[in-house]
């Protein structure tokens, strides 16, 4: 028997671990490998950019950024006034579903209310002298989010009122469904049925949770993780680690730009909105998916902005659908409104018109129909790839550009 077991073959047809045919895919311990040479080999580098650069967050450079006079303070302001058009939106909701306004009162209200929502402060950025670009793009930026949310709402709710017509009965109120004159709720967990979700605190957990997409009952985190809270705040601060690095790269006019705009992505995609989520112990945490992978245009701009791409098929494409609209027809319309948002959002705070960002938006129409058609595989990638790594620091430079002229070209 020994003999026997000496004379057994010890070869079989096998490829090598590392070969792409062996279908080996734990590199775990590469991967542990790969993060202990990043600590150790930055563990210098950061030493020696704490001495050499200290702490890189200036807070008078900070606010200088948002506040050209310390004593008055527009951008705040604006954003403050908010609240008059989310109580609008609230209180409006409330007399529909008593009934004490009939549904045409109640859609022009909406209608005047997300309108407003949009002129009231691009008006104010506009006529104030006081408000700087930084300022007016986080008020902006803000309107928007509110401006979309709000949208949502009303959907919503408006849905709910046809449900609860359709069934023609009235809604039986459980103990935790509180009725429309509280004004508070009651446990965070417990389940809403409409019309008990019209209440401040429901409102207002709505306005600050990382969706723009509304619904009675948001999936619930059952705790709040405190390391998980204080690894993602770590992220969100460590970004000043990078500044010398692009600071330096740009004196020789490289491109940081799309370096700038992949930190900016995970900064706020990853760690601020899971900051905010855990905060609100907001369950749903797919604020992206795998657009790195994308083959296409249209893959990519579906994948990397999870809320914004929830809010566009729930309330715009997929309503133009029911309507009759066809596919490509109802992509364009998203394509141009999306197109308009990003327009606002830089035009008006920068106070000039020049529509770049609105063409380069629009461009990414012709630009999906031709990767879709004639590229595909590792070809779509290095497309969608190369448009953005070329396409939006081209569209930041001429923005540059035209600012620097109207503001300093006179002075050189």
């Amino acid at each position: 028997n020994d003999k026997q077991k000496e004379c057994e073959d010890c070869h079989v047809l096998q490829e090598s671990l590392l070969s792409s045919a062996s279908g080996y895919s734990n590199y775990r311990g590469i991967l542990n490998w790969c993060v202990v040479m990043l600590v150790l080999s930055n563990a210098r580098l950061f030493l020696e950019n704490i001495i050499k650069y200290g702490i890189l967050v200036d807070p008078i450079q900070v606010v200088s950024l948002f506040l050209k006079d310390p004593y008055s303070w527009p951008s705040a302001c604006l954003i403050i006034a908010s609240n008059v058009f989310i109580l609008a939106a609230l209180y409006t909701e409330r007399r529909l579903a008593v009934g004490t306004i009939s549904k045409m009162t109640g859609l022009i209200l909406h209608i005047f209310n997300l309108t407003s929502l949009l002129i009231f402060p691009s008006a104010t950025v506009l006529t104030l002298t006081s408000m700087t670009p930084v300022g007016g793009v986080l008020s902006l930026g803000v309107y928007t989010v509110l401006f979309l949310k709000l949208y949502s709402y009303q959907d919503t709710n408006r849905w709910c009122r046809e449900i609860r017509q359709a069934k023609a009965k009235k809604l039986t109120r459980s103990y935790s469904c509180p009725s429309v004159a509280q004004s508070n709720g009651s446990a965070v967990h417990t389940y809403v049925s409409y019309p008990g979700n019209l209440t401040h605190r429901d409102m207002y957990y709505f306005v600050f949770a990382p969706t723009l997409c509304y619904q009675l009952n948001f999936p619930r985190s059952p705790r709040i993780r405190k390391r998980f809270l204080i690894r993602r705040l770590f992220e969100m601060v460590r970004g000043n680690w990078m500044v010398p690095t692009i600071q330096n790269s740009m004196k020789p006019f490289q491109v940081p730009n799309h370096l700038i705009w992949l930190i900016f992505f995970y900064w706020f995609f990853h760690s601020s909105m899971n900051f905010v989520a855990e905060l609100l112990q907001f369950g749903d945490r797919e604020f992206y998916k795998d657009w790195w992978n994308s083959e296409t245009v249209t893959y990519f701009w579906a994948n990397w902005n999870i809320p914004v791409h929830k809010w566009c098929l729930r309330h715009f494409y997929k309503p133009m659908l029911k309507k009759g609209i066809n596919k490509f027809l109802a992509q364009t319309a998203v394509f141009l409104m999306s197109a308009f948002f990003h327009e606002y959002l830089v035009s008006v705070p920068l106070k000039m018109f020049r529509l770049w960002a609105f063409m380069g938006m629009m461009a990414q129409v012709p630009l999906a129909w031709f990767v879709g058609r004639f590229l595909n595989g590792n070809y779509g990638n290095a497309a969608v790839w190369i448009s953005l790594i070329i396409g939006q620091p081209v569209a930041v430079l001429m923005y540059v550009h035209d600012y620097y002229v109207i503001h300093y070209g006179g002075t050189t």
